[in-house]
């Protein structure tokens, strides 16, 4: 788009449709991977996990409680209910704690992730902004150059007229 616009002589500049160069940054916007909707997707899944959990834990629980009531005829076996009824506790809070620490770090991860591509897109995006920037500069130097050189050459066809011109009329 730079080089196929129209140059503003002897500036070194390039007039840019504003409208056009906006049209192509937003299409550059557009399509930046798609990490932040996978980890905006990763955040919703977090929560349905977790409540998963929880209510395979409140099932286990209940289903626990039940049992110690159906054996409340014997004191040990209700014991031993309720210690086997904490045991789930606490091996459900522990697994709820370790899913929620995975899914944290995976989040985090995928932030990690998508800041990184970020930062090299806009690194090359840069690193492309400056080789336009060169190549406008270095096309306008050649025009330049041209000039410099045509102007130099009518120089001296002049020059070689009005000497012709004196030696006549000597």
């Amino acid at each position: 788009m730079v080089l196929d616009s129209p140059r503003l002589p002897l500036t070194g500049k390039t007039l840019v449709d504003e409208e056009q160069l906006l049209d192509q940054l937003d299409l550059v916007r557009l399509n930046l991977p798609a990490a932040f909707q996978v980890a905006q997707e990763v955040i919703g899944r977090r929560d349905e996990i977790l409540h998963e959990a929880e209510n395979y834990g409140r099932q286990i629980l209940a289903t626990a409680e039940t049992r110690a009531v159906e054996l409340t005829d014997e004191l040990g076996i209700i014991r031993q209910a309720e210690q086997e009824a904490q045991q789930v506790r606490q091996q459900i809070q522990q697994e709820c704690d370790a899913l929620r620490e995975q899914v944290l770090a995976e989040v985090d991860q995928i932030r990690q992730q998508a800041k990184q591509e970020l930062n090299e897109m806009r690194q090359n995006a840069l690193l492309e902004s400056e080789q336009i920037q060169q190549g406008a500069d270095d096309y306008a130097d050649g025009v330049l150059e041209d000039m410099e050189q045509r102007l130099t050459d009518m120089m001296r066809i002049v020059r070689n007229g009005r000497q012709q011109i004196n030696a006549s009329d000597a």
